[in-house]
């Protein structure tokens, strides 16, 4: 594959960190220059987020990003009429916002949002590229620089909450994972100024963590909730403080699981 970066416009700003755990950047560029959308998929805090915001920074596109809930609405990514001084005056949601000018409209966590989000994505999402806006009796043609990225934890899916195979065909789709361990060391010790001497137990602990996923926990710690951490240490905090703080805390509310992941991280970290 040639490379692609001739054709990128260039960033007027230094990029947002990001370490490629494989040739997802290339394949983002491929899906921005054929006009594709693009699903990614992974456990919350593995990065998807801040790949999306490194790839947009990359290739000089705006970024308008949307964090999905269970009362998010397609009036709420199209927009709606709201009183101004008297007047009815029509205001853009981001979606309608990013296809009028171009960039990026990301959607995290998807599946979040109610059914007739996904509803007003399909037209977006195959050759037409349109964005029919009933309220206004408006289609609008997106153009060329604009991209619909969407991301979810597949880990979080349910019968009720969850992706059609139909909204899934759709799009072009990144499997992300938490990176090898040494990668990992590198992207939290840049991120916090922690040294990767200091910042490898954190990362052993992270592991052992992660495999109590399923069975003491429903989820495992994150690099966001790693990175957390390091920075608490690397501004003073004793690092049992900002273990309990950042990487247990947050996982549990159960008296009994606590307890036993404390002293996981007592052996750990020793």
């Amino acid at each position: 594959m040639k490379p692609l970066l001739h054709a990128v416009p260039q960033p007027a700003f230094d990029l947002p960190y990001y370490v490629p755990a494989g040739n997802e950047c290339a394949l983002f560029e491929l899906a921005w220059s054929k006009r594709l959308p693009l699903l990614l998929k992974g456990p919350t805090g593995c990065g998807k987020t801040r790949f999306v915001a490194h790839m947009a920074s990359r290739l000089g596109l705006p970024l308008h990003t949307v964090s999905c809930h269970d009362d998010l609405t397609a009036a709420d990514l199209t927009g709606r009429y709201l009183l101004k001084g008297g007047d009815t005056v029509w205001a853009d949601g981001p979606l309608t916002r990013a296809v009028r000018e171009g960039g990026i409209c990301y959607l995290d966590e998807i599946v979040e949002a109610r059914k007739d989000v996904t509803v007003v994505l399909h037209p977006l999402t195959d050759d037409r590229r349109i964005l029919p806006l009933d309220r206004t009796g408006e289609e609008l043609q997106a153009p060329d620089s604009f991209m619909l990225v969407v991301s979810y934890n597949p880990g979080y899916q349910t019968l009720l909450k969850s992706l059609k195979p139909s909204t899934r065909q759709r799009f072009v789709a990144i499997e992300f994972d938490f990176l090898p361990i040494d990668h990992e060391i590198a992207v939290v010790a840049a991120e916090s100024s922690l040294s990767t001497e200091r910042v490898r137990p954190l990362l052993l602990l992270a592991r052992r963590l992660r495999a109590l996923k399923g069975q003491d926990l429903e989820e495992g710690v994150s690099t966001r909730l790693l990175v957390y951490c390091a920075s608490l240490i690397a501004a003073g905090l004793p690092a049992e403080e900002a273990v309990l703080a950042t990487m247990i805390e947050p996982l549990t509310d159960e008296l009994d699981v606590k307890k036993a992941l404390i002293e996981v991280a007592r052996a750990t970290l020793a």
